[in-house]
């Protein structure tokens, strides 16, 4: 293939990767969008194995690591749950910022890189290797903290070191001296030990950095890492010369950063704050009992045949799913209790909170899993003004995003943060397999609403019991 052919090749994998990010933006256009997405791939992996780069003597090599990446991700594809996504693309993020980093050293060692270029583009060049190197150990070690974070191997607990912010500035000066040094290196052996003095503090730094933030910001945390492994993505792209690198990076970097700013301003938070970390404990602590922290009133417990009685004499439902629903994977019986409610005429809609779940888009990922009709499935800002209509709020395993101390108490961690408003329905209704707190481990005064009732259990075994109390 000519190198003309490859670049006409590239510009349409472009405008199939814009395509894509384009359809991804709306669930009912989704589908379409991964298409596009797949496509675009298929065609920029094709014209870079059969392009002019590429030797016949490395083919077999190229292509013996498409079939072991191909199986790895078909094996993914299958056996991943749903449930596991966050995780999972907290680990495929981390594989991109390895790949920068490995593709970073290959290339400062290979003596035809940086062949027949003045002594300039031969400083450039160092500069993208040596920042290619440094967002992707950042991304990958990064990565790793929060899928371990993410699939429940290590705590939400924030680790607030003493003096953090002093050991990060420390880092960040070891890396600038360790730049100068690398710049002006001259034997590549020199040049390699400035290089690995970075990469040690950058990938300290990423483990740092995600260890600091708390549960409650892990989603956006999951958004801040998909931007950097767009930025890794694009250095490496800069360090081969590839012009599809660049541009895909640089349009995954910038989605994720869009992305990031739009979890942060969900939660009332901004991107250095979380950065600094410390909010959402992770814990998932028990409630307190006694003592000024615990709110007024008295939890109502309701069983399931109650809570058929409230649904069946509704006429507006809004149900608001969080992370218990995932975890009960119960997301199949939502939807077998929705299409029941609406045959019975009842207005039933869907409250997503931009940060419900683990990961940007988890609960519309369940739901459309699930077949839920993309048209009942509303964002917070579009319900939120319904709820002292509704007859019946039901919360199934969501507990920071619907908390009132957010509104109430203006000293609570959370407060500011902009909630779905359930405690103004009618009656509210919370699915929880017991009184523990969030992922932020912020009491919820919800519970002891005078409005409230506590259906406790797993959330599908509940919902079921429901579902049969509705149809006898």
């Amino acid at each position: 293939m000519s190198s003309s052919l490859v670049s006409v090749a590239y510009i349409g994998a472009i405008i199939l990767f814009i395509l894509s990010l384009g359809g991804l933006s709306n669930p009912e256009s989704s589908r379409r969008g991964n298409l596009y997405g797949m496509v675009g791939m298929l065609l920029a992996v094709l014209a870079t194995v059969f392009g002019p780069r590429v030797t016949m003597d490395g083919l077999p090599w190229i292509l013996g690591a498409l079939l072991v990446g191909g199986s790895v991700g078909l094996y993914a594809a299958r056996k991943v749950q749903m449930t596991q996504m966050p995780e999972l693309v907290a680990l495929m993020h981390s594989m991109v910022g390895l790949a920068a980093c490995l593709v970073g050293f290959a290339n400062y060692i290979d003596p035809t890189a940086a062949l027949n270029l003045s002594s300039a583009e031969k400083a450039i060049h160092e500069i993208e290797v040596y920042l290619g190197i440094l967002i992707g150990a950042v991304t990958f070690s990064g990565s790793l903290i929060a899928f371990g974070k993410l699939s429940g191997k290590i705590g939400g607990k924030p680790l607030l070191l003493p003096g953090r912010h002093w050991l990060n500035l420390l880092g960040l000066l070891i890396v600038i001296v360790s730049g100068y040094q690398f710049l002006h290196a001259e034997t590549i052996h020199m040049g390699m030990l400035a290089l690995a003095v970075m990469t040690v503090i950058a990938l300290l730094f990423g483990i740092h950095m995600v260890m600091a933030i708390g549960g409650a910001d892990m989603p956006v945390v999951v958004s801040m890492l998909n931007s950097y492994s767009g930025w890794a993505a694009a250095a490496t792209g800069f360090m081969l010369n590839n012009d599809l690198l660049i541009v895909t990076g640089a349009l995954v970097g910038s989605s994720g950063a869009i992305l990031s700013y739009i979890m942060c301003r969900a939660m009332n938070r901004n991107f250095i704050s979380v950065i600094a970390g410390g909010f959402g404990t992770g814990g998932g602590s028990p409630a307190k009992s006694g003592g000024d922290a615990q709110p007024e009133g008295e939890v109502v417990p309701i069983s399931a045949a109650e809570t058929a009685e409230l649904l069946d004499s509704a006429k507006s439902v809004i149900i608001v799913p969080g992370y218990g629903m995932a975890v009960a994977q119960a997301q199949h019986a939502v939807n077998e209790l929705t299409q029941l409610l609406r045959e019975k005429g009842v207005n039933v809609r869907f409250g997503i909170h931009p940060v419900a779940g683990r990961m940007p888009g988890h609960m519309n990922v369940l739901l459309a899993e699930a077949k839920v009709p993309y048209d009942i499935v509303m964002e917070m800002d579009e319900v939120n003004a319904d709820f002292p209509d509704t007859d019946v709020a039901i919360v199934i395993g969501a507990n920071d995003i619907v908390n009132p101390a957010a509104q109430e108490v203006p000293g609570s961690p959370i407060a500011g943060m902009p909630v779905l408003e359930v405690w103004k329905a009618r009656t509210s209704i919370v699915m929880k397999r017991s009184m523990a707190s969030g992922y932020a481990g912020v009491e919820n005064p919800l519970f002891y609403k005078e409005n409230n009732r506590m259906l406790f259990g797993d959330a599908k075994k509940v919902i079921e019991e429901v579902i049969k109390s509705l149809q006898h």
